[in-house]
């Protein structure tokens, strides 16, 4: 992401649904998995795996919380609590094949000790992949037509394009520039859920760090994840930007540099990264392109379910050669790129920046829809916006009026994505040019914010 003077920045009559016990292997099961702890409350996830042989349509997990504990949030899934036990159905995510797998994540507040989850059932059986989990497989019977269930042809599991949980709108924050502020404090006087973390960049090789110099854990930018979730959001890291010391170049294989992606997702438990590819280091460079596509394509393969975004320049028609040759290396390559995301600032927009902004987009979606020959409204579902509230470095005016505009052009067509650089820069500096702590423009504190919480 350029920026300010940043290092930048999812019938048949008589046919009905049974419960029938899974195969004698098992096969179906729920596995928990702690993630980050932050004293007064922790992050936790389940994997649900389907190996029974037979498709799984549908799931329900059970599990009981210790006392002092309760759910603060919960995505992928949608649960009710009685008392400490626990419900959780599937959402967009509940038809598993043969071999597939899937996964909720939650925020959990407590007090005392941390105490794991218990009595885990899924689909009323042991969540223990040999406790004979049953799972529920479509039977005929001869029984007088009543209320049916269609059970022919379930549709196939696919992990492209997941739905970012509590809302698709995430502007960047960066901690280590621009007077950060409070991320709760924004998410209490805006409703945004996500946030876009800038920047992880490389440090002493191929290990990630925040900036290239902070650390995955027990800096600033941890702890204002840990405030985002425990205020109920959730955080997409964004990897890159137009300056730094950036991992594409710094990790020599693909194999090493989705191992340096991985640790960020581990530290986080994250459902989704953004690969901000810029400058001649990285997006003008056909190894680096090939070597992040392979490593996307390697990460999908470990996290299913996990939304992949890459975010890149762009003319005022659409992308240029180098955007136009990473889509088409995405698709050469198998990457399962998730989202395309374009950043329509800094290239000459000059007066309209909205009809410019939507000129842009729809040259990416006409490029993208020539690729993959996707129809219009699939190539909108994997497209993105990424633009400068405010000032631009070049002066170029995206007024809050213009950010609606685009805001509700994205609804309307249902994008992908809407992130904006800066939350860091979301107050009011009228007269006071391109700053890296505020727009530039006569507004309230978090107006674009606010404005991009409604995507």
């Amino acid at each position: 992401m350029q920026a300010v003077g940043l290092a930048a920045a999812a019938a048949t009559a008589g046919a009905v649904l049974v419960i029938a016990p899974a195969s004698a292997a098992g096969g179906v099961g729920a596995a928990f998995s702690k993630g980050s702890d932050w004293g007064s409350g922790w992050e936790g996830k389940y994997t649900i795996s389907n190996n029974s042989g037979s498709s799984l349509p549908t799931w329900t997990v059970e599990f009981d919380l210790p006392a002092g504990h309760s759910i603060a949030s919960l995505w992928d899934g949608s649960y009710t609590a009685s008392g400490q036990h626990v419900t959780v159905k599937n959402t967009w995510n509940g038809n598993l094949g043969t071999g597939g797998s899937t996964s909720f994540g939650f925020n959990v507040k407590y007090s005392g000790s941390y105490v794991a989850p218990a009595n885990c059932k899924i689909n009323g059986g042991s969540c223990d992949p040999g406790g004979g989990g049953p799972t529920t497989t479509p039977t005929t019977t001869t029984s007088s037509p009543t209320t049916t269930t269609s059970t022919s042809n379930p549709p196939t599991t696919t992990t492209s394009n997941p739905p970012l949980p509590g809302g698709r709108g995430a502007p960047y924050l960066y901690m280590g520039w621009g007077n950060p502020p409070n991320p709760q404090t924004v998410m209490n006087a805006t409703g945004i859920k996500w946030f876009t973390l800038a920047f992880v960049l490389a440090s002493n090789g191929c290990n990630p760090a925040w900036d290239g110099s902070r650390p995955l854990q027990g800096g600033p930018d941890a702890n204002a994840i840990a405030q985002i979730k425990a205020a109920g959001g959730q955080i997409v890291p964004s990897f890159g930007g137009w300056s730094g010391n950036k991992l594409g170049p710094n990790c020599s294989t693909p194999e090493l540099l989705a191992g340096a992606y991985q640790k960020v997702i581990d530290a986080y438990g994250l459902k989704a990264i953004d690969i901000d590819i810029e400058n001649t280091d990285e997006f003008e460079n056909a190894t680096v392109q090939d070597r992040v596509l392979n490593a996307l394509k390697i990460v999908k393969a470990k996290n299913p379910g996990i939304q992949t975004i890459l975010t890149f320049g762009t003319t005022t028609s659409g992308p240029n050669s180098w955007g136009n040759r990473l889509i088409d290396q995405s698709k050469a390559l198998n990457a399962g790129v998730d989202v395309y995301t374009i950043m329509p600032f800094d290239f000459g927009g000059g007066a309209d920046m909205y009809g410019n902004t939507i000129k842009a987009a729809n040259g990416l979606r006409d490029k993208l829809k020539s690729t993959f020959g996707w129809d219009d409204a699939t190539a909108y579902g994997h497209l993105g916006i990424s633009g400068m509230n405010g000032l631009s470095d070049q002066q170029e005016l995206t007024s809050l009026d213009a950010w609606t505009k685009i805001t509700n052009w994205s609804k309307t067509n249902k994008t992908a994505r809407l992130a904006f650089w800066s939350a860091n820069r979301d107050r009011p500096c009228p007269g006071g040019g391109v700053a890296e702590n505020c727009s530039g423009i006569a507004q309230n504190d978090w107006d674009f914010t606010r404005i991009t919480a409604g995507f």
